[in-house]
């Protein structure tokens, strides 16, 4: 068993160092060296591979830039994730003008493949809000982190107004039924919605 883990070990800093030199020799800077290597010993443990992860945390730096370049308070009030070229939006936004123009911000960086937009159009978001959303999503990742049947580094989690938006990659149909199972049962979730795809999916092809 330790020595699965030190082999393990070992291959995630092996990966990180091989994207970070490649990386170097494109000119890229030293902060942008040590996130990519920390985002390739990450990707080393999921189901995507090391490659997409990389693009994927460009994607998601693009468009963060991207909105804060437009608009301070959409780039505070609008959180981005990436998988696979698949861009999740979550947030708050006051008016849908505002919901449209995030998405076509999104869709105007390369690589991306698919721009889900879970942005509501509210004045919601208040510190006691964010709180009980911060709640609901604590608790899930510590169900998840404890069942023994659910890889949670796959998943990425989302909380809105008690709504939960669920990203990743399952192993199988069941794993992917507990995980949503476990937020349903969660207190104050009002409702889950789920991009979650399954490993073997042809749409990943």
């Amino acid at each position: 068993m330790k020595m699965n883990a030190h082999l393990s070990t070992t291959r995630i800093i092996t990966a990180g160092l091989m994207v970070a030199a490649a990386l170097a020799l494109s000119g890229c800077g030293a902060g942008m060296l040590v996130g990519a290597g920390a985002t390739a010993g990450v990707a080393v443990a999921q189901e995507r591979s090391v490659g997409d992860a990389v693009d994927d945390a460009g994607i998601e730096l693009q468009i963060s830039e991207a909105l804060l370049k437009d608009s301070e308070v959409l780039f505070r009030k609008v959180d981005v994730e990436a998988l696979e070229g698949r861009v999740l939006l979550t947030g708050n936004v006051s008016v849908a003008d505002d919901r449209v123009k995030v998405a076509r911000i999104a869709w105007k960086v390369e690589g991306v493949k698919e721009v889900l937009n879970e942005l509501q159009i509210t004045n919601r978001g208040s510190i006691v809000d964010y709180l009980k959303d911060g709640k609901i999503t604590t608790q899930l990742r510590y169900l998840m982190l404890r069942d023994r049947e659910i890889s949670d580094i796959n998943f990425t989690v989302e909380t809105v107004n008690g709504t939960v938006y669920l990203l990743g990659l399952a192993q199988n149909q069941a794993e992917l039924d507990k995980l949503t199972n476990h937020a349903r049962n969660i207190n104050g979730v009002v409702k889950v919605i789920s991009h979650v795809r399954l490993k073997n999916d042809p749409r990943r092809k």
